[in-house]
């Protein structure tokens, strides 16, 4: 039997509706935002991910699924949606219209990485990105968007780390002091932050190995190294977050796995040991240059979506999902089955033309079976339908909750349905 690939997941009925609740709050806070939803492709020209999201990040070095088309043309499915949306901001030409444009993304990435709890191959992100203000004011606003639509969906208990990486000039004097530090501790890291010591050394800050961690005591100090527009940027950032209210910490070895970011840094994190992020973002005043448009500042974050959905089940949390109650059509068979089947699809299309949901039996069951398969689907009403029912021109309702029936004259069936699902 072929498998679903590894790293990958089928949602199935059931679980797909905690999707639906969770992607309709998203829907709901950008609208409050004022962002607006764009769909970008699945795949990108694979230059786009080497140019925005950087070379020496592990995401282009190790994680991308990258392959020829059959033109010969280099393409990779998305790692990630800023990039995309970037390269869609300048192709679409948005850079004309009225500043700032704000936009939001849900969907699938893919990042060949070791599948465990909240990290898969195929994942799926809900992401803003806000382009042309250097206001620090929207570097808030993206923060407080992630941070609102977690407490909207019930999470509570959440940590917010904020740093600033500065811009490339101070983040070069950064990187030289930082690499002075860690060259006389070069054999003590792991090897990963040995390669990164010499293509980008504040990537070692990201290592999360216990070893590298030890080694980083004492390491320069990043806002010391902050130029003054970045100091002053970063502090306002810092005035804006004490007026939400929202608690936030200060991590100086916060510097996110991507290559594009500049100034303003922040990751979401449930308050617990071992958790991973929920959502990730912060400023890039390069990207869109690196991607071959004019200078313009953006910022963003993005949030998986999987993560969330963990740290609801871990917290608790019930989502209040509601569906529409459904009727079920039960025929009673006998000499004129045929009749009752024409009429059970008669009333079976009558119903969904109003917008009443409603289902039938399609596999030949008895009666008896008919009611208990009703009863599984969580069906709210049962119409019964016997030969009896139609000579008469009426129509059995039954009430499952309460085990009440009524008969219901045929030619009424429709807006009775629909004054007592109103009611109910």
């Amino acid at each position: 039997m072929i498998k679903a690939p590894r790293g990958t997941k089928d949602l199935l009925p059931g679980e797909i509706e905690k999707w639906h609740y969770v992607e309709k709050v998203a829907r709901e806070i950008s609208e409050v935002y004022g962002y607006h939803e764009i769909r970008i492709p699945i795949f990108e020209h694979t230059e786009l991910f080497q140019r925005g999201v950087g070379e020496t990040t592990d995401v282009v070095q190790k994680e991308m699924y990258t392959f020829e088309d059959r033109g010969g043309r280099s393409v990779t499915l998305r790692p990630e949606g800023t990039a995309g949306v970037v390269r869609a901001y300048l192709e679409n030409h948005l850079n004309n219209q009225p500043q700032p444009i704000k936009l939001y993304y849900l969907g699938p990435m893919f990042r060949y990485d070791r599948p465990q709890a909240g990290r898969m191959r195929q994942f799926h992100q809900l992401g803003i990105e806000a382009f042309g203000s250097r206001d620090p004011a929207l570097d808030v606003e993206v923060i407080c968007y992630s941070y609102n639509f977690f407490s909207k969906l019930g999470l509570r208990d959440l940590k917010i780390l904020v740093n600033s990486v500065g811009c490339s000039q101070c983040r070069s004097v950064y990187g030289r002091a930082l690499t002075g530090f860690i060259e006389e501790r070069r054999e003590s890291l792991c090897n990963n932050c040995q390669d990164r010591l010499e293509q980008n050394p504040l990537r070692v800050l990201d290592c999360k190995e216990p070893g590298c961690q030890a080694q980083l005591e004492g390491a320069p100090d990043i806002h010391a190294y902050l130029c003054a527009e970045c100091s002053e940027h970063f502090q306002l950032v810092q005035d804006y977050l004490e007026l939400t209210d929202i608690e936030f910490e200060i991590n100086k070895q916060l510097v996110r796995g991507l290559d594009y970011y500049t100034q303003t840094v922040f990751e979401i994190i449930p308050n617990g040991p071992d958790q991973g992020s929920l959502a990730g973002g912060g400023r890039y005043s390069n990207l869109v240059e690196v991607c071959g448009g004019p200078s313009t500042p953006g910022v963003g974050v993005a949030i998986g979506l999987e993560r969330v959905l963990m740290a609801l089940q871990e917290q608790g949390v019930q989502l209040p999902l509601k569906q529409r109650k459904k009727i079920y059509i039960v025929t009673a068979g006998g000499e004129q089955s045929g009749d009752l089947d024409r009429e059970a699809v008669r009333l079976l299309l009558e119903l969904r033309d109003a917008d009443i949901p409603a289902e039938k039996d399609l596999m030949g069951r008895s009666l008896k079976s008919q009611m208990k398969h009703a009863g599984r689907i969580g069906a709210s009403y049962v119409i019964i339908l016997g030969t009896e029912e139609l000579q008469s021109g009426t129509l059995l309702v039954r009430d499952m909750n309460k085990g009440e029936q009524s008969p219901i004259s045929r030619d009424r069936i429709v807006e009775y349905l629909k004054a007592t699902l109103q009611e109910d």
